[in-house]
């Protein structure tokens, strides 16, 4: 059995997880990878877990947290 990252259980279903970089990390369950993993809001700071958006190198998770924080011209939707 594998351990997870975050909360520590032993757990026979766990997975592993591997990032673009080639890192691996073992979690026991989805919400724990979305808390370790997911990118943050620079705007109100909840884990993206859908798609978001991004400017340059800036991720929100929509567009109307990029533009209060003055980005302009993204789109949750065309």
């Amino acid at each position: 059995m594998a351990r997870c990252e975050v909360c520590r259980n032993e757990y026979d279903k766990s997975f592993t997880l591997t990032t673009a970089d080639g890192r691996s990390h073992v979690f026991d369950s989805f919400e724990c990878a979305i808390h370790a993993a997911a990118p943050t809001c620079a705007h109100c700071g909840c884990r993206i877990v859908g798609h978001g958006v991004e400017k340059s190198g800036t991720y929100f998770c929509c567009a109307s947290c990029a533009e209060r924080q003055g980005v302009q011209g993204l789109q949750d939707r065309v």
